[in-house]
């Protein structure tokens, strides 16, 4: 446990430029505060008990502003970048080197039984506000933009953006009629993009209407 700890306050270092100390991380991240209570929750709930370890978890949230359901199993170096209103379900299966930003959620979508909750594999990065709900899989490098909504699977090395969220980078390129480069600050928006298509098509059929007049 304590070499999982230790690739999390790695992986703070590495992915936020803000990390100027080791105390200044220990004793105000909230997103390794919420971490280390799941991990001291996590072997808890698997040997039994629920109430001692889903009382850790409220108290973390309490805390943090951030809730991990203490069944969730969640790989080292996972990093949450401030994390207010983060919420992950109880069958959320998380990879190594995953990357979650305030507001993600990944919860179910009903009152299913069994796996309810997201999978996310490695090197995953979720912005903020993004919804990834169900028992979907997300694969290994996918990037989620910023207030998507996941319903589906993920193929490996995707970028996913928009309500319902839609692929438009695969493999490093743009899927087609999908937008522009990825950023987490520079991602394709979809209604501005409908509002695009239906400029084009109301000039259009303004330019029949035009001709129909003239004849």
């Amino acid at each position: 446990m304590f070499k999982t700890m230790k690739a999390d306050i790695k992986a703070v270092f590495e992915r936020d430029p803000a990390a100027n100390s080791i105390f200044e991380v220990l004793l105000t991240y909230a997103g390794l505060h919420a971490l280390i209570l799941h991990r001291l929750a996590h072997p808890l709930y698997n040997i039994g008990l629920r109430i001692i370890p889903r009382v850790i978890s409220q108290i973390s949230r309490f805390i943090t502003g951030i809730e991990i359901h203490p069944g969730a199993k969640i790989g080292s170096g996972f990093f949450i970048d401030h994390g207010m209103g983060v919420v992950i379900g109880e069958t959320t299966e998380i990879g190594e080197n995953v990357t979650v930003y305030q507001g993600v959620t990944l919860g179910g979508t009903g009152k299913e039984v069994g796996k309810r909750h997201p999978t996310l594999k490695d090197n995953v990065m979720v912005s903020a506000g993004a919804k990834v709900l169900g028992s979907i899989t997300l694969g290994e490098n996918v990037r989620v933009g910023a207030g998507a909504v996941v319903l589906k699977d993920v193929p490996d090395n995707c970028t996913v953006v928009g309500i319902p969220g839609r692929v438009v980078i695969k493999d490093g390129k743009k899927v087609k009629n999908q937008g522009i480069d990825l950023d987490h600050g520079d991602l394709p928006d979809p209604v501005q993009e409908m509002l695009k298509c239906m400029n084009k098509r109301i000039r259009v059929l303004e330019n029949e209407n035009n001709k129909l007049k003239e004849e």
